[in-house]
């Protein structure tokens, strides 16, 4: 699947984001977890995709099936708010 420049970068956002999982990415771009893998080697410098892969790692946030019954949203209730 070929994701355009604007997909590929708001992947990346939503990648980066605690509370967005793996499974929500899947189902609005088509990328499983190890697809999303090889887009953020091949997309950030080897410094940021190790990065992203320590802080990633072992997040529950970043697993449906792992997250707490309460956390039922993508993102943080101020994150997207205009100032």
């Amino acid at each position: 699947m070929q994701l355009t420049n604007d997909e590929q970068s708001r992947v990346i956002e939503m990648a980066w984001e605690d509370r967005t999982p793996f499974e929500a990415i899947e189902q609005q771009f088509g990328l499983n977890e190890s697809a999303l893998i090889k887009l953020m080697r091949t997309h950030l410098k080897p410094a940021s995709f190790r990065l992203w892969r320590k802080r990633v790692s072992g997040r529950t946030t970043k697993h449906s099936k792992l997250r707490p019954a309460e956390v039922s949203r993508g993102y943080c209730p101020t994150q997207y708010k205009q100032r």
